[in-house]
């Protein structure tokens, strides 16, 4: 048996390396995932969204996506379930959610591209109580479709990030759980759970604003096409290409 201080030493050496592995995984995950914000920057500046508003919808999503993986997790923690069956569960998860973001992609492009065919002109921009700038669009008699067309984006991405796995998270949680760790199981999914959130968040703000300075002349008409087609894109890059 190890004597008291070097057992601490040890455990204070795997936390650090487990929280150290964590932090690390969940910003490259993050940062190597177009899905984690390239949809929330193109949908946002498509919907007129303020900064606010496009960060907290990035934000639940984001939240999502780590409490599903974490409920996984604990499930197969509790239930003694192979971490080969998890892994192959989260696979087919991120196959879903992939296909579900082109889906949601191409369904937003058609949309648009029929009300752009309807001659649903000209668009302006449109105030709001909630600092939102919405794209407004006037035809014949003024239909207002406000709370249809800002929420359904924003829950079909919350249903999708649902979906979406953090494929690195759940083996780094059978490390702790294996040796009942459970402080050492806490740490890794708040670790890995804030970086992923803080690291989406940070990432659609740099693109908010940097998109923000760029006047997309002649394309404005057009913007919620090319929104549609840049996350369904999106969603064929991690499908196709393990993005």
């Amino acid at each position: 048996m190890l004597p008291p201080t070097l057992a601490l030493t040890d455990s204070n050496t795997t936390l650090s390396l487990l929280l150290g592995t964590a932090g690390a995984l969940a910003t490259l995950h993050t940062l190597i995932g177009v899905d984690h914000s390239i949809p929330f920057i193109a949908i946002g500046r498509a919907r007129g969204w303020s900064f606010r508003r496009t960060l907290v919808v990035t934000g639940l999503c984001g939240l999502v996506h780590v409490a599903s993986s974490v409920v996984i997790g604990l499930i197969g923690v509790l239930l003694g379930v192979a971490l080969d069956w998890l892994t192959w569960l989260e696979s087919v998860r991120g196959q879903v959610a992939s296909t579900l973001l082109i889906g949601f992609g191409l369904a937003y492009a058609s949309w648009a591209a029929w009300n752009g065919l309807r001659g649903r002109r000209p668009v302006h921009l449109h105030g709001h109580a909630d600092e939102t700038a919405h794209r407004h669009q006037h035809h014949g008699e003024h239909l207002h479709l406000h709370n249809l067309e800002r929420g359904l984006a924003p829950w079909a991405l919350f249903i999708i990030f649902a979906f979406g796995p953090c494929e690195a998270l759940i083996p780094l949680m059978m490390v702790p759980a294996l040796n009942q760790s459970w402080f050492q199981l806490v740490g890794v999914v708040v670790v890995f759970g804030f970086l992923t959130v803080t690291t989406m968040m940070v990432t659609v703000a740099l693109g908010f604003f940097g998109l923000s300075h760029i006047r997309l002349r002649g394309f404005e008409q057009r913007l919620d096409v090319l929104a549609g087609l840049t996350v369904a894109a999106s969603g064929v890059a991690v499908l196709f290409l393990g993005l």
